[in-house]
Parts: structure tokens; C-alpha cells; sequence
């Protein structure tokens, strides 16, 4: 079987599906890695993958740059001659899914998975551009996701609620599998008793975006800082220009130059990173199932984040992490305050944590499932590999 993965980003691609690709390598199926040109391409190359680079541009609105788009994706699928196509995001989602449609050799094929990790922009803002452009997402969303041979794999219960009361696809082809799953070998607890060092340390992974939570996270550090509290404010990320929730490069300096926070730019080693602090937070918006929080949970690290769709399917509150309202800084305050004062309350809920990771959120398990649903697609094809799904 011949799969293209199309993504927005080849850092998406290399960081949230090498795992899922190297399974279909190993089974003996072909792969061919999609997305926009970027530095992750190479690494995706040095592991012996072929990546093509798409003439996309994540925040285009020009009809016929859009069009051009599509084209090329069928272009390719009919060159490739591809049997199943599975995009990720809903922009990868919807092109994927119509360019498969329109290159199909024969109905239903190739076969069509498409994942939608939250509801993204379009849907989560409220500025104008959001709102104009709502009603013809929606309208693309019920044209792409439909039909036979399509699977929507949706990451949390409030999504596929969401998306089964608008009516945007048949409830029959939704899959709930949680995320992209994180390496529970390479995400692990420090060692007992080593500490993470003094101050008491906290860290905010996450693309920098203003739903993100940024600027609460921003209100806590000023807020704690007032209070004389010895905490340091780490932030893992970078811009991202192509989200139109991008928090602007001046300000994330402005906020360093303040004191406020440390910056530390893009993290490739995000377990050392994790070994260093002593909790992590993500006061998110909305989430489809959020990576960063998944691998802190391995890490036995306890979590603070927002009681909304997302990221309360990694925590429950008081048990494996904390939950504060979204959008409310000073609630936020207090429980980072809670776990600084506490470190038997830190160790217990980083372990139910790690177990929580565990049973529900090893990348083993979802790529087990994200190959299930392959195979009621192409049910003879897949039969003829059996992948062997390990941490990478």
C-alpha cells in the first residue's frame, strides 16, 4: 500500500507521526511524506523517507493560489498512484481529502483518513477574519470528510460532539483515538530523589500563541513575582507566523526584558528539558489533545492547565494535575503557588501522571488504533503487513 501523511508542517511531520510512519515502513508499505518546505524535511530524509516539499502557504486566501494547491495534490496522487491519504489538521484535512476525491482511480480510492487536532483558528477566534471565514470551512468540512472510504479521527470527546451536532460528517465514519501519542522510553521520570534544582522551576511547551494562554501565563509570573516568590518562568517554543494567533517576536522580548520569563527558543530535547523543572503548565484555549502535556505526564512531572476540551482528557483535576479556568491568570497563580508549597502533592499527582500516560497515551497504542482504522479502509492491503510498532 502507498500512504501519503500531509501535514502543514514537516515539523509536525517529523515530531507527532515519525513513529506512525516508521510502522507503515516496517510493515512494508510505502510512504510518501507531504508538507510545506522547512528544516525538518532533511532530518525526514536522513531517515530514509521521501519528502516532498507542497507550494503551500498556511495563510493564504488567494482563490487561485488555493486552487493551484489542489491541483498539485491531485497531480501527485494520480503520478503516485496512492492508495490512502491521511491529513492532518483541518486545512490538510479538507485539501487532502477533496485533491484524493478528485484523483480517485475508482470510487472510494484512494481511501481517505483525515485528523483534525481541534478546531483550530477558524473556529476558536472570534476576530472578523475567523468569522467571515467560518461558514465556508464549514462548508468545505461536509464536502471533504464525507463519502465512502473516509475515516475523521478526532482527538477528544468534546470534539467529536462538536462535530457530530453540526452535521459535518456521517457519526458512523468518526474515530476517537487521543492524540499522537508520546514515547513513554524516552519520556520518563528523573531519578527518585533528584531534584530539579532551586528555584522552583516551571515551564509553559507550546507553539507561542495567544491561545495558548501566554499572556495568563504572563499575568501569573507578574503576579507571583509581586508576591516575592523565588519561581522561574521558562516558555519552549517559537513563533509561529503562519497562525495568525502568533505572538509577535517583539513582545515574547519585551516580556524577557521585563524579567518576567525565560525564552528558550525551540527545545530538540525535551525530556533533558523536563528533567530540569518542577511542573508544567499549559493554560490553553482549547485544545485537540495536547503533546507537550502528554510527555510531561511520562516525565511523572505534575500539570497545570485549563478546564477545556483537550486538555482535560489529560488531567482530571486533583488527580493527575490541576485544572484552572481558562482565560484566568490569577487562578492560575494559585496553583502553580499550591504545587511550589506542596512537593508531596507534586510527587503524587506526577505519578498518577505517568500511569494515566501509561495506559491511555503510549504512541504505541495510537498507532495500533490509527492502523486499525487504516485497515477498514483497505482491509486486503493491510492484511499483508503486520507493523511492528515500537518507540522511536
Amino acid at each position: 500500500m502507498k500512504v501519503i501523511l500531509f501535514a502543514n508542517t514537516e515539523w509536525y511531520l517529523y515530531n507527532f507521526r515519525r513513529s506512525l510512519a516508521l510502522a507503515l515502513r516496517e510493515a512494508g508499505h510505502e510512504v510518501l511524506l507531504v508538507s510545506p518546505p522547512g528544516p525538518y524535511g532533511e532530518k525526514l530524509q536522513a531517515m530514509g523517507f521521501r519528502w516532498v516539499a507542497a507550494p503551500m502557504d498556511r495563510r493564504s486566501l488567494n482563490p487561485l493560489r488555493e486552487f493551484a494547491l489542489l491541483r498539485w495534490l491531485r497531480d501527485l496522487m494520480r503520478r503516485e498512484q496512492v492508495d490512502l491519504v491521511h491529513g492532518f489538521t483541518i486545512k490538510c484535512a479538507v485539501y487532502g481529502s477533496l485533491a484524493a476525491r478528485w484523483a480517485a482511480r475508482a470510487p472510494g480510492v484512494p481511501a481517505r483518513v483525515n485528523a483534525v487536532a481541534g478546531m483550530g483558528y477558524v473556529f476558536s477566534s472570534n476576530d472578523l477574519k475567523a468569522k467571515v471565514l467560518r461558514p465556508v470551512v464549514r462548508s468545505l468540512l461536509k464536502l471533504a470528510l464525507g463519502g465512502p472510504g473516509a475515516r475523521l479521527i478526532l482527538q477528544n470527546p468534546d470534539d467529536v460532539a462538536l462535530f457530530e451536532k453540526a452535521r459535518l460528517v456521517d457519526a458512523a465514519q468518526v474515530r476517537l483515538i487521543p492524540g499522537s501519542g508520546v514515547n513513554c522510553e524516552r519520556f520518563t521520570p528523573r531519578p527518585a530523589g533528584t531534584p530539579a534544582g532551586d528555584p522552583f522551576t516551571v515551564v509553559l511547551p507550546a507553539r507561542l500563541l495567544w491561545d495558548k494562554g501566554l499572556d495568563e501565563y504572563v499575568q501569573a509570573a507578574r503576579q507571583l513575582r509581586a508576591e516575592g516568590r523565588n519561581i522561574r518562568f521558562l516558555l519552549a517554543g517559537d513563533p509561529d507566523p503562519g497562525n495568525p494567533a502568533a505572538v509577535p517576536e517583539a513582545t515574547l522580548r519585551a516580556w524577557v526584558a521585563e524579567g518576567l520569563l525565560e525564552w528558550l527558543g525551540h527545545v530538540d530535547d525535551m525530556p533533558a528539558l523536563f528533567a530540569g523543572v518542577d511542573a508544567v503548565v499549559l493554560p490553553s484555549y482549547r485544545e485537540g489533545l495536547p503533546k507537550g502535556l502528554i510527555e510531561a505526564a511520562a516525565c511523572a512531572l505534575p500539570l497545570v492547565t485549563t478546564d477545556v476540551p483537550g486538555c482535560r482528557e489529560v488531567v482530571s483535576h486533583e488527580q493527575d494535575g490541576l485544572l484552572v479556568p481558562v482565560k484566568d491568570g490569577p487562578a492560575l497563580a494559585r496553583a502553580m503557588a499550591r504545587l511550589q508549597d506542596d512537593p508531596a502533592l507534586r510527587d503524587r499527582l506526577g505519578q498518577a501522571a505517568r500511569a494515566k500516560a501509561l495506559a491511555e497515551f503510549d504512541e504505541r497504542i495510537v498507532v495500533r488504533r490509527t492502523l486499525a482504522v487504516y485497515a477498514e479502509l483497505m482491509p486486503a492491503m493491510m492484511s499483508a503487513g503486520q507493523p511492528a510498532v515500537h518507540g522511536t
